[in-house]
C-alpha cells in the first residue's frame, strides 16, 4: 500500500509544472520567511473583491477562487469587502475603483502609481499586514477591469490550471502547498485588441453547441469568453454562419461579454455590430431587408446599422456595451461589393456609418473604437487611395493561407488608430476549404506576426479559428505573442512546445509531447488534408511520407502509455487525434494511389490496396466518433467537418469514399518502372550555410522546424527597408560543379508576399564573384483573379506551402564554387537550395 501512495504521489509531482521560484511573486512549492501563502496545508487564501467591484473583477474572482479550489481541493467563495477577513487573502480590484486597495495606496503600504491610466495593465503585489487580521496578502491591482482580471488568471495559470482546464479537459494536479515569493510585479499587453474569430462553423461548432448547450447561446459564450481571458485576450469576432446572429440569438450574449469584459465586434464583412444574417431575417432591427446594395437601398441600409449602435448604446449607462465597431461594406455573403474599384462609394458609406455612430452616441464618430478591414478585394481600394479616417483601426488581412498581404511601409507615419492584422488558421475558399484539424506551424505564424509588429501593426491582431477545437495550440501560441510580441524570441519560440506541452501534461511531459506537436505541426503544413488525393504525390515521395506519419504515430502511441490516466482524454483531443487522424488520411490515399497504379496493369495486388483503402476510410469515421464520446460525449460534434472527397474548392455534402478497382486476374507485375531522369544535383539546408555576413544592423537566423525540412533562415529583425548587394548580407554556401556547363539552382522559399506598397519582394543569387541576379515579384497574391498564371503560381505555392524560384548560371567551371543568396527585401524566407549541372526532376520539397 505504502508503494501504491508513493507512485501515485511520484506522478501527480511529475505532471505539475516546474516552479521557478525565482523572481517576485513567483509559484514556489516551499516557504520562506517572506512568502505568501497562496495554499497552506491545502486551505487556499481567501479571495477578497469590493462589494461594488466590477462585474468582470467579480467574474475574475470566482473564477480564480475555483482554481484554488481545483489545486487545493478545498472550495472557498470569494468574500465582498474585507470585514471580518482573517489569515491569508488575495485581494483584486482597480486602481481608483477598490476603497480597499485605494487605502493602502494612500496609505503608502503598496506603489500602484506605474500603472494609472494604463491600458490593461497589473501589478501583483506580497504586502505585510494590510488590514487588522491579515498578517499577509496579495494584492491584484489593475489599471482597469480587465488588467485585474488578467492578474488574477496570470496567476491561475501558474499554480497549474491551465486557460484549456475546461475547453480540453485538462486535469489540474492537486498541491497542498502553493507559496509565491515576495516582491511586485508589473505586466501589461502590447498589442491593444487580441483575440480570435469563430469562423466557418457548420457542421462541427454548430451542432455541438446545439447538443450541449441549445444553440450558441450564453451559455455556451461563457465558456469561450473565459478562455479567451484566461489566454489574455479581449476581442471576439461571435459565430456567425446563418442562421447564427450574436446579438439577435440571444440577448443575453451582449450582456454578460460586457459583463465578463469582452470587447465584441463583427467580422470584416459584418459593419456597425450586425451580424450578417440579421438582414435577412423577416424583419431586422423594424427595417425590411431588401437588397445589400448601397446604392439602391442606401435608406433602408442606413437603418439598419443604426439599429445596430442604437443596440450597442442600450445598456443605459452612457457608455454602451463595450464594442470595437466594424465599419465598411463588402458584398451580400462575403463576396466584393461591386465591379472595378468601388473607392469613392466605400469613402461614401464610411462617412455615413460615422455619423449614426456620432448621432446614437451623442459623441463625436472619433470617441468610439472602430475598425476598417483591408480584406481581399478592400485593399486593393486602399492600395488606389482610398481614404479612411485617421482614427479608425486599419486592418490588414492575410491571403487566407498565412501569408500577410500588407503592412505600413517602414518609416511610415503614425495613424492615431493604428494598424492591425486578420490572420487565418482556417478558410473556406480557394484552392480548396482547410477546415478539418490544424494544420498550422506556430514557426509561421511567428514570422509573419512578429513582421507585422516590427512593421507597426501594433493596434489589433485577431485570427480566425474556425470551430475553436481543434485550434488550442496555435491559438495559444498566437495570443502569448500577441500579449507581448517583442518577448517572443527566437529563443522564446523554440521553447514555447515544451512550455505548452508542459501546463498541459506536467513538466516531466513537456519536452517529449512538445516534439510531438512540433513535428506534427510540420508534417500537417506541407499540404492541407483537404488538398490531398491519390494524385498528390509520386510513388516514392508517398511512400516517404507514409514512413514519417508511422514514425510520428509510434512516438504518439509510445508517449500516451506515460500520460496519467486523468490526462488520456485531454492528450486524445490535443495530440492523439490529430496524428492518428492525419496518419490515417495519408495511408488511405496512399493505398488508393497504389490500388489505381497496380490495377492499371491488372496486377491482382490491388485487391489488397483496395481493401486496405476502404479500412482506412472507416477508420476515419471510427476516430471521429472516438472523439465524440471522450469525456462522456462533451464534445459531441466536434469533429463533423467533411474532408474526404473533395472535387472543388467547397466540401463535400458528406465522406466519400475515393474510388478504387479490383481486378480478376491476369499478370502479376513484379516491379513497376518508373522513369528516372539522371542527375547530379545536391541538396542543400538553408541553415547549412557556410558564412553569414550580416549588415545594416541585421543578423541571419535559422528558425528550426520552419518550413518543410529542417528550419528555415530570414534576416533578423525583420521590418527593415530593403538592402542592396553593396551592403553585404548575404549567405554563403560551398557547392560543387561536377562538370562544366551551366548551373541550375533552385531555391525553395516558405511563402511569403511583398507587404509593401509596391509589392515588391526580391531577392539575389549569384557565384563567387559574379554578378548578382535579382529575383523579383515572387509571389503574386491573386486570389480573387481569374484563372491567370499568377492564380497559378499562387495556388501553387499555397498547396505545397512553398515557393520553389528556378536560375542558370552559364558557362561554370567545374569544381568548387561560393554559391550566394542576397539579402534584398525583407520577408523572403530560405528553406533550401538545389543546385546541379543537369536537369533537377521532381520534387525537392519533401522532408529531412
Amino acid at each position: 500500500m505504502r508503494g501504491l501512495v508513493a507512485a501515485a504521489l511520484a506522478a501527480t509531482v511529475a505532471s505539475m509544472p516546474a516552479l521557478a521560484c525565482e523572481g517576485a511573486v513567483t509559484v514556489c512549492p516551499t516557504a520562506a520567511g517572506t512568502s505568501f501563502a497562496l495554499i497552506a496545508d491545502g486551505k487556499p487564501a481567501t479571495v477578497l473583491v469590493d462589494p461594488a467591484a466590477d462585474p468582470a473583477v467579480r467574474h475574475a474572482a470566482k473564477g480564480f477562487a475555483g482554481d484554488l479550489a481545483r489545486v487545493s481541493g478545498t472550495r472557498v467563495a470569494p468574500r465582498l469587502g474585507e470585514a471580518g477577513a482573517a489569515g491569508a487573502v488575495v485581494m483584486i480590484g482597480v486602481l481608483g475603483q477598490s476603497p480597499m486597495i485605494d487605502a493602502l495606496v494612500r496609505d503608502g503600504r503598496i506603489k500602484a502609481q506605474d500603472i494609472a491610466g494604463e491600458w490593461e495593465a497589473f501589478r501583483q503585489i506580497v504586502v505585510d499586514n494590510p488590514a487588522p487580521g491579515v498578517p499577509r496578502a496579495l494584492v491584484i491591482v489593475g489599471s482597469d477591469r480587465r488588467g485585474a482580471v488578467y492578474g488574477a488568471y496570470d496567476l491561475s495559470e501558474k499554480i497549474g490550471v491551465s486557460p484549456w482546464h475546461w475547453f480540453a479537459d485538462v486535469p489540474v494536479a492537486r498541491r497542498a502547498n502553493v507559496w509565491l515569493t515576495a516582491g511586485a510585479r508589473r505586466d501589461q499587453p502590447r498589442v491593444r485588441y487580441r483575440g480570435f474569430f469563430i469562423n466557418d462553423e457548420a457542421p462541427a461548432f454548430s451542432t455541438w453547441a446545439q447538443k450541449k448547450f441549445g444553440g450558441a447561446n450564453a451559455k455556451a459564450y461563457a465558456h469561450i469568453f473565459e478562455l479567451e481571458l484566461r489566454l489574455k485576450g479581449n476581442y471576439l469576432w461571435p459565430a456567425m454562419w446563418a442562421p447564427r446572429a450574436f446579438n439577435d440569438d440571444d440577448p443575453q450574449n451582449k450582456i454578460l461579454a460586457d459583463e465578463m469584459g469582452i470587447v465584441m465586434g463583427t467580422s470584416h464583412h459584418e459593419p456597425m455590430t450586425r451580424a450578417q444574417d440579421e438582414w435577412h431575417r423577416n424583419t431586422a432591427g423594424g427595417v425590411t431587408g431588401g437588397k445589400w446594395d448601397y446604392t439602391t437601398n442606401a435608406a433602408n441600409l442606413r437603418a439598419f446599422w443604426r439599429g445596430g449602435i442604437e443596440r450597442m448604446m442600450s445598456k443605459g449607462d452612457g457608455k454602451g456595451y463595450e464594442s470595437l465597431v466594424t465599419v465598411g461594406m463588402r458584398g451580400d455573403g462575403d463576396e466584393p461589393m461591386a465591379e472595378g474599384t468601388a473607392t469613392r462609394l466605400l469613402e461614401g458609406i464610411v462617412a455615413d456609418q460615422r455619423g449614426i455612430i456620432a448621432e446614437v452616441t451623442g459623441k463625436p464618430a472619433d470617441k468610439t473604437p472602430q475598425v476598417w478591414a483591408l480584406y481581399k478585394e478592400v485593399q486593393d481600394y486602399y492600395d488606389h487611395g482610398m481614404q479612411v479616417p485617421d482614427d479608425v483601426i486599419l486592418l490588414f488581412a492575410d491571403d487566407n493561407w498565412g501569408q500577410v498581404r500588407r503592412l505600413p511601409d517602414p518609416g511610415s507615419a503614425p495613424r492615431k488608430g493604428g494598424y492591425g492584422v486578420y490572420y487565418h488558421f482556417d478558410y473556406v475558399g480557394g484552392p480548396r476549404n482547410y477546415k478539418w484539424l490544424n494544420t498550422n506551424q506556430i514557426e509561421k505564424s511567428w514570422q509573419q506576426m512578429d513582421l507585422a509588429w516590427q512593421r507597426g501593426a501594433r493596434a489589433l491582431w485577431i485570427v480566425n479559428v474556425g470551430d475553436l477545437k481543434p485550434m488550442e495550440y496555435p491559438l495559444s501560441f498566437f495570443m502569448k505573442q500577441a500579449w507581448n510580441p517583442e518577448a517572443m524570441t527566437p529563443e522564446a519560440l523554440a521553447a514555447y512546445p515544451a512550455q505548452w506541452a508542459a501546463e498541459q501534461f506536467g513538466a516531466g511531459r513537456g519536452k517529449a509531447i512538445g516534439a510531438l506537436l512540433t513535428r506534427y505541426s510540420q508534417l500537417a503544413a506541407r499540404r492541407k488534408p483537404e488538398l490531398i488525393d491519390a494524385g498528390s504525390f509520386g510513388p516514392a515521395e508517398f511512400a516517404a511520407m507514409i514512413a514519417e506519419w508511422d514514425q510520428l504515430e509510434a512516438a504518439m502511441l509510445a508517449e500516451k502509455s506515460r500520460v496519467a490516466p486523468q490526462g488520456r482524454d485531454s492528450y486524445f483531443q490535443l495530440v492523439e487525434h490529430p496524428i492518428a487522424a492525419m496518419a490515417n488520411l495519408y495511408r488511405l490515399y496512399h493505398a488508393v494511389a497504389r490500388n489505381r497504379s497496380l490495377a492499371a496493369a491488372n496486377d491482382p495486388r490491388a485487391n489488397g490496396f483496395a481493401d486496405q483503402a476502404e479500412q482506412f476510410f472507416a477508420r476515419d469515421q471510427q476516430l471521429s466518433d472516438r472523439y465524440h464520446a471522450i469525456a462522456g460525449g462533451k464534445w459531441d460534434g466536434m469533429m463533423l467537418q467533411t474532408h474526404i472527397g473533395y472535387t472543388n474548392w467547397q466540401q463535400p455534402e458528406k465522406q466519400v469514399m475515393p474510388e478504387v478497382k479490383r481486378v480478376t486476374g491476369g499478370p502479376r507485375i513484379t516491379a513497376i518502372d518508373l522513369h528516372k531522369v539522371e542527375t547530379d544535383a545536391a541538396v542543400i539546408e538553408a541553415g547549412d550555410y557556410a558564412r553569414a555576413i550580416g549588415g545594416k544592423g541585421l543578423a541571419w537566423r535559422t528558425i528550426p522546424h520552419l518550413g518543410r525540412t529542417r528550419g528555415a533562415v530570414l534576416a533578423l529583425p525583420q521590418g527593415q527597408p530593403a538592402t542592396t548587394p553593396a551592403d553585404g548580407v548575404r549567405l554563403e554556401y560551398a557547392v560543387t560543379a561536377r562538370q562544366p556547363g551551366p548551373l541550375a539552382v533552385q531555391l525553395i522559399l516558405v511563402p511569403t508576399l511583398g507587404t509593401g506598397a509596391d509589392g515588391k519582394l526580391r531577392i539575389g543569387v549569384s557565384i563567387d564573384d559574379g554578378p548578382v541576379q535579382l529575383l523579383s515579384d515572387l509571389l503574386t497574391p491573386a486570389p480573387n483573379a481569374a484563372d491567370s498564371q499568377p492564380k497559378r503560381d499562387w495556388n501553387r505555392a499555397v498547396e505545397d506551402n512553398a515557393r520553389t524560384l528556378t536560375v542558370r548560371f552559364p558557362g561554370v567551371a567545374a569544381g568548387r564554387h561560393v554559391l550566394k543568396v542576397w539579402r534584398i527585401d525583407d520577408n523572403v524566407v530560405l528553406q533550401r537550395i538545389v543546385v546541379g549541372t543537369g536537369e533537377l526532376p521532381g520534387s525537392y520539397l519533401g522532408g529531412r
